[in-house]
């Protein structure tokens, strides 16, 4: 099982059961010591782009006959039209309607039937799609996801469905729910002030049904394009066989003209904001609340990517037994960067460190970041020990190496390495990176972000409930 602590579940997933010019050979994946031991972390990574774009990532595994393809696009609902919220999370469910060759749910049948798993998901700043198959079942796998790139099929039938389908999973998942996931859907409306970090991505309702079918034409002419997306295979495949299969069925894929990506910039924000909401069908109290991040892959990213762990993680986490054990007023404490929809690395604009806190009905939410404000001020002012940064580091490392092991966690990082970063040879030097991060820049680090003016915090109370 992925090891929660690296990996989120991503909320919106369905829930199915000829080299570029100028693009430098693969180098030798980095190898990374880890400390005190003579051992080496290193993941095979072979890196290619096709001529019309399209990334190509692959990492050989021959451990087990089976492979992971994943296709993700550069498209989340972060950037999803304005008028249209929910928008990207209904067009992943249109993309399992069928293309040219391929008939409504055929794709689901066809990789079931030969042995496969798949799924999908739409995130922050992609949207993805994977299937886990016997690896003589490879050429298959990628036909099926060319097929739909190319030629998806769109029509007002399949676009009604669709819609009424994610409109139910809104009123089952948000509407019906105790909470309304108000800690990884309601807080970032609250914290941040950029319409595109700011709105509702689940989608409202009206927006949702006001989709049409050229909506839906243009969006996947605009980001469906093999030159905003990357086919990362993990497993049991050879370098040379998957770019021959990716020359074969995504070379012939025309690459499209992209358009500027819109400033999603969030202004820095001076001063705490504070909410307070009843919901009718929670029985307990539970308080949400959010730092900004400093944006990813900076040293101070890498510190607080450190913290974390130390703040949140298991029983002997600082919040865990400050709220918990040490002043008995919390049930639950959970949090974490992207929390609920994934992992540290996935995303690639603004983001907040989220917590969320069960807390007894007697108190307020007030009463809770109290308690978080004395831990966090002990940090700031005194900072950490070695032997906790020591722990903290193994403990990352123990999670990332653990997620790495499975197919889709290894694709899903590369993808996004390479979508994000253009270069998903940096799996091999994340380790590096957080083992040279110091006390001092953890402490640093927290005093300039986990301070009250740079958080923001819900409320939520049971509806009647006490005041």
């Amino acid at each position: 099982m992925v090891n929660s602590r690296f990996v989120r579940i991503c909320i919106l997933s369905i829930c199915l059961a000829a080299l570029a010019a100028g693009v430098p050979a693969a180098q030798p994946p980095t190898r990374t010591s880890l400390p005190g031991t003579s051992a080496t972390f290193s993941v095979p990574v072979v890196y290619r782009k096709l001529p019309n774009g399209l990334r190509v990532v692959i990492s050989e595994n021959h451990t087990a006959p089976v492979v992971t393809v994943e296709v993700m696009y550069r498209i989340g609902f972060r950037i999803e039209p304005r008028n249209r919220t929910g928008f990207a999370h209904l067009f992943e469910h249109l993309m399992f309607q069928g293309s040219e060759h391929v008939n409504k749910f055929e794709h689901v049948r066809i990789v079931n039937e030969n042995g496969g798993t798949l799924n999908g998901s739409t995130r922050f700043d992609h949207t993805n799609y994977f299937e886990l198959m016997p690896s003589n079942a490879l050429e298959l796998a990628m036909w099926l996801e060319a097929d739909r790139m190319r030629s998806l099929k769109i029509t007002p039938e399949n676009l009604q469905n669709q819609k009424d389908v994610v409109s139910e999973e809104v009123r089952v998942n948000v509407l019906n729910q105790p909470y309304g996931a108000f800690e990884w859907l309601g807080l970032p409306q609250r914290a941040n002030t950029n319409w595109f970090n700011a709105h509702n991505f689940y989608g409202d309702l009206a927006d949702i049904q006001a989709a049409t079918i050229e909506d839906v034409q243009k969006f996947f002419d605009t980001y469906y394009a093999p030159n905003n997306a990357v086919v990362v295979v993990v497993g049991d495949a050879t370098p040379d066989e998957v770019v021959r299969l990716a020359e074969k069925h995504f070379g012939g894929i025309a690459s499209r003209q992209l358009p500027p990506r819109p400033d999603i910039g969030e202004p820095p924000q001076s001063a705490e904001k504070k909410f307070s909401e009843s919901d009718k069908l929670a029985r307990t109290p539970a308080l949400a609340f959010g730092y900004h991040l400093p944006d990813r892959m900076t040293r101070d990213f890498f510190a607080l990517s450190l913290l974390d762990p130390l703040l949140v993680s298991d029983e002997s986490a600082k919040l865990y037994q400050a709220l918990i054990k040490e002043n008995q007023v919390a049930s639950e404490v959970s949090g974490g960067f992207n929390y609920g929809l994934g992992n540290n690395f996935d995303y690639n604009g603004p983001m907040l460190y989220t917590f969320r806190v069960d807390y007894r009905p007697d108190l307020k939410g007030d009463d809770v970041l109290k308690v978080v404000d004395k831990v966090i001020t002990a940090v700031q002012e005194h900072g950490i020990t070695e032997d906790e940064l020591r722990q903290a580091k193994v403990n990352f490392r123990s999670s990332f190496l653990e997620n790495l092991e499975g197919g889709f966690g290894r694709s899903d990082l590369l993808a996004a390495l390479a979508l994000y970063d253009d270069d998903p040879n940096r799996i091999n030097t994340i380790l590096t990176e957080l083992d040279r991060v110091t006390t001092a820049e953890v402490q640093t680090a927290a005093k300039k972000y986990l301070v009250p003016a740079n958080r923001t915090s819900i409320d939520r109370r049971p509806e009647g409930g006490t005041k």
